[in-house]
């Protein structure tokens, strides 16, 4: 399973935490319905979620509609990994579970701490898992990409993963689709389009 450990960044200075604890529950309620799962996303301990999926395209996806849907208010981290897990007590909430997959996105967020973004750690030589190396050269360039895009911007991408053609996402945000399509020339589509390719590649 691919695993998924997420850190939100900086909760303490939030003006409520309360309200964005509830908020980060009701996009991972969001991004369950949206995206096939193994293991639900849900939160966990402190300011971290977790959740499993059966490709490293999922997992990827996730990590960005869940930035997207924070922004520009909150942020998190991401640290995923690919392993055998062990659910020690299915009934408890969150799961009581370890194992090597775990242990893998717990180095992964690890390595990460004090940082943005998102890191896979993976076996080097898995013949049916990507190389370590293919999977993080992607996540950079990916959230590279999306960091320089704007507000506007960052919505228009969240629609365009939910399936949103550029005329429902003008309508959305009351502009014309010329203003969209030049949005999506300057990065949209590019951020867009290798998550997809990504996706089907993994």
């Amino acid at each position: 399973m691919f695993t998924l450990i997420g850190d939100l960044i900086g909760s303490r200075e939030a003006p409520d935490r309360a309200a964005l604890q509830r908020r980060v529950g009701q996009i991972l309620d969001q991004v369950n319905e949206a995206i096939d799962t193994m293991q639900l996303l849900e939160p966990t301990v402190g300011d971290e979620i977790q959740g499993g999926f059966a490709t490293i395209g999922d997992a990827t996806l996730a990590t960005l509609v869940i930035r997207l849907e924070l922004a520009p208010d909150a942020d998190m981290r991401f640290g995923l990994g690919y392993g055998d897990v062990t659910v020690h007590d299915g009934d408890r909430r969150p799961l009581l579970q370890d194992g090597p997959g775990w242990w893998a996105a717990r180095e992964a967020i690890e390595t990460l701490k004090g940082k943005r973004g998102t890191l896979y750690v993976g076996p080097q030589d898995g013949d049916d898992t990507p190389d370590p190396a293919f999977v993080n050269a992607f996540l950079l360039a990916r959230d590279a990409l999306v960091a320089t895009l704007n507000a506007r911007q960052h919505r228009m991408l969240l629609l365009a993963l939910k399936g949103q053609s550029q005329r429902a996402i003008a309508e959305a945000e009351g502009i014309t689709e010329s203003a969209v399509s030049q949005a999506f020339a300057r990065g949209v589509r590019a951020a867009h389009d290798a998550q997809i390719t990504f996706g089907k590649a993994g």
